[in-house]
């Protein structure tokens, strides 16, 4: 699947901070580049210095180990001159802001910014405030583009595309911007795509987003393709939202007596952390012929170095393309 050098070529988003609003051909784009990479990724070399002398930050506010792990190995192998910081013994700590920490770090000329915030909006209020691009690592329960990419890519290597399959989210829909991320990437891609929740964790008029809701299971995994599962986000919950976890296992966690329901050679997905026996069982997590979630950790790093390319096209020096 090569990538169209001349599209590529005006493909330059100033940032990524979400993925509502990309045209299919840009999604495309994004995965087209991403495969480069895993086949990269798998070789003994896997560094090169297509990055050099870039400088990229990864700004974290929330704990993090698959994103930020993946998005430091990404800025290596690309070269880049990379740096994680550490909020918990940042100024912070002692009662800086966001924008103040933005322009600290934009007085150091960085060229770009990975960013993790637990408030919807910090990383287009950050995308406003400094001159480099800015990729959005997850905000809140907005959006986290990346992994929508990841999941896109595992899902396209497995069958060959994303048109026409019906995939269904299950889970806590509510507080989850992963999946709101993929919910725009897959209808963009023209899949269909239900959601399956207790009534409690469905986001009001989620039917407006263009998904179908079930409250049950068994009816909505019915010859779905794709299952993929998420956890419950605890700490962003402020009430109860289910009797107990018991009790929410029994109805909405992923066995494979639910699983019977979905197409035979249904693919199985979590962006982790799995939650083992609360939203899925830990057999079906680890069914070899079915669950794709290790695959969907290595297109993590091949997606984030994708997206740090793709980035950079548009920064003021053109010297590191051929």
């Amino acid at each position: 699947m090569g990538v169209d050098d001349s599209y590529q070529t005006r493909f330059s988003p100033r940032h990524l901070l979400g993925i509502e609003g990309l045209s299919p051909d840009q999604i495309t784009v994004f995965l087209n580049k991403s495969e480069n990479y895993v086949e990269q990724n798998r070789r003994v070399d896997k560094a090169t210095q297509l990055l050099h002398g870039r400088t990229i930050i990864n700004l974290f506010y929330e704990d993090s180990t698959r994103t930020l792990t993946s998005f430091e190995l990404a800025g290596k192998r690309l070269g880049g001159d990379l740096i994680n910081m550490n909020v918990d013994t940042s100024s912070v700590k002692k009662g800086e802001t966001l924008i103040d920490t933005a322009m600290t770090l934009n007085a150091m000329h960085p060229d770009i910014l990975v960013v993790r915030h637990p408030h919807a909006g910090a990383a287009k209020l950050l995308s406003e405030k400094v001159n480099c691009a800015v990729i959005n690592g997850g905000d809140g329960n907005h959006e986290h583009p990346t992994q929508a990419l990841l999941d896109a890519l595992t899902i396209r290597r497995r069958l060959g595309g994303l048109s026409g399959l019906t995939v269904a989210i299950c889970g806590d829909i509510l507080h989850s911007r992963v999946a709101k991320s993929n919910i725009h990437l897959l209808l963009t891609m023209g899949a269909r795509v239900r959601v399956i929740a207790p009534k409690t964790l469905i986001p009001p008029a989620a039917e407006r987003l263009g998904v179908e809701v079930f409250h049950c299971m068994e009816d909505g995994l019915k010859d779905c393709d794709i299952v993929m599962m998420l956890r419950l986000q605890r700490e962003r919950m402020t009430r109860n939202f289910f009797p107990s976890i018991r009790e929410y296992f029994r109805y909405f966690g992923l066995d494979y007596n639910k699983l019977s329901h979905a197409k035979p050679d249904a693919l199985i997905m979590h962006p982790g952390p799995m939650n083992r026996g609360v939203e899925i069982d830990t057999e079906v997590a680890d069914d070899v012929g079915r669950s794709v979630i290790r695959e969907q950790v290595e297109m993590g790093v091949a997606v984030r170095m994708a997206c740090l390319d793709l980035l950079t096209i548009n920064l003021d020096s053109g010297e590191r393309r051929a």
